[in-house]
């Protein structure tokens, strides 16, 4: 008797993880997603001057094969690819892995509301009316949304990513940015990209901190010395020697990334609390770079002073009726607040609980979801991002390709029901 594995989200955690599934176990695999698989906020939404912010050669769907998507795209490994670009390889990898498994994989073009337990797993209600009943459930959504701010303005647009609604801005007007990360310098190339721009666009947020840049040529890899480090402060010192020995950062940044979740989860409470206030930005500027090319357009705008970086509070922003619209560039936000009506309903139903730091929601050390009485679930699993916060590195296609396949293949190993 085979299973049923629901994977819940089409981006692409949810493309992965089905892909996963297929290629490593047995079970019939039902992907419930609204739109096209292969493209959620990151890929579904960008436009043609949006760029990868790692470069192709990390970013292989196969955890066993890393030049997949190099060969796939005809890229160098060292380039920075178009993001429409992957999420058509990601579309690809879906359906060569369901062309190799006839007969497996079902696809449900509708929106999840509901999770309900029930005897011999879970049954996933869906928004046309209709369910799946599984054995096991994946929850595949993607992270936490944006952060909401409490501002005043007519024209305030809480998802950059709606279609055409940076487009139809007005050019001779300023528009305001709330947050200067990835998704700001995103809406900054969409906002100037037919060059008829001629009010800035203001991107302002409490420390006013632009990601870094890649270089062009990658160097390898240089972790820091960690085993002798016991507290954080330990850890930001070890870093800080590495990189003026390595006379670079970047390769100590990208050295330290197999071993983030075990410092992570080594570090107290209180040293991941002084973490999130006082170095994740910091951090996420030097983790989440731009492309050289990105970079280049965003120095060429400021100097054109179509761009501005602004530091301190929107809220007492002056002026804040000038400005056309203004723009949740936010990163995203803490939960409840920030969840969705599925990973709401979950919370409110004690299906799920809050994760360390209300960044995410709580899994045991194998993805399980665990439940509000600390209970961890044998059907209810966890991908992605919304395991931030019981681990830290889960944002980044390695990482989740990396989860996807030990989810699969523990799935593999559990008994499967005997029909009665």
């Amino acid at each position: 008797m085979r299973r049923t594995v629901a994977v819940v989200g089409g981006g692409c955690s949810g493309v992965l993880m089905t892909r996963e599934l297929l290629r490593c176990s047995d079970d019939d695999v039902v992907l419930v997603e609204p739109g096209e698989p292969g493209g959620g906020v990151a890929y579904g939404t960008a436009q043609p001057w949006h760029l990868l912010n790692s470069r192709a050669g990390a970013m292989s769907a196969d955890p066993g094969d890393p030049d997949h998507f190099v060969r796939w795209s005809g890229a160098a490994p060292a380039e920075f690819r178009p993001r429409r670009e992957y999420g058509r390889y990601l579309r690809d990898v879906l359906e060569e892995a369901v062309a190799g498994n006839p007969g497996r994989f079902h696809a449900r073009r509708a929106r999840a509301t509901r999770v309900v337990p029930d005897a011999d797993g879970g049954t996933v209600v869906l928004d046309d009316g209709t369910a799946v009943q599984a054995d096991h459930v994946v929850l595949a959504t993607g992270g936490p949304a944006a952060a909401r701010q409490r501002l005043e303005h007519p024209h305030y647009i809480h998802d950059p990513w709606a279609p055409g609604v940076l487009e139809a801005l007005p050019a001779d007007r300023p528009v305001l940015l709330v947050g200067t990360g990835l998704t700001a310098v995103d809406a900054a190339l969409t906002l100037t990209a037919d060059g008829r721009r001629s009010a800035p666009v203001v991107a302002v947020s409490r420390r006013g901190l632009l990601p870094l840049t890649h270089t062009v040529e990658a160097a390898p890899p240089a972790a820091p010395a960690l085993d002798d480090c016991a507290t954080l402060r330990d850890v930001v010192r070890a870093v800080r020697s590495a990189a003026g020995e390595a006379g670079d950062w970047r390769p100590v940044v990208d050295g330290m990334r197999p071993y983030l979740d075990r410092l992570w989860t080594a570090l107290t409470a209180e040293e991941q609390d002084a973490f999130l206030r006082h170095l994740a930005r910091a951090w996420e500027c030097h983790r989440h770079r731009m492309a050289p090319e990105i970079a280049a357009r965003v120095v060429a705008l400021r100097e054109a002073g179509l761009l501005q970086i602004r530091r301190g509070g929107v809220a007492a922003w002056p002026g804040l009726a000038d400005f056309a619209a203004v723009v949740n560039c936010a990163g995203p936000g803490r939960l409840p607040g920030a969840a969705g009506p599925l990973v709401g309903g979950l919370l409110d139903q004690g299906l799920a609980r809050l994760g360390p730091h209300a960044l995410g929601l709580d899994i045991d050390p194998s993805g399980r979801l665990v439940a509000a009485d600390g209970r961890p679930h044998e059907w209810l699993w966890l991908l992605g991002p919304l395991r931030r916060g019981a681990q830290w590195e889960t944002t980044a296609v390695p990482e989740i390709r990396a989860q996807a396949h030990r989810l699969a293949t523990d799935l593999q190993a559990r008994p499967v029901p005997v029909a009665a």
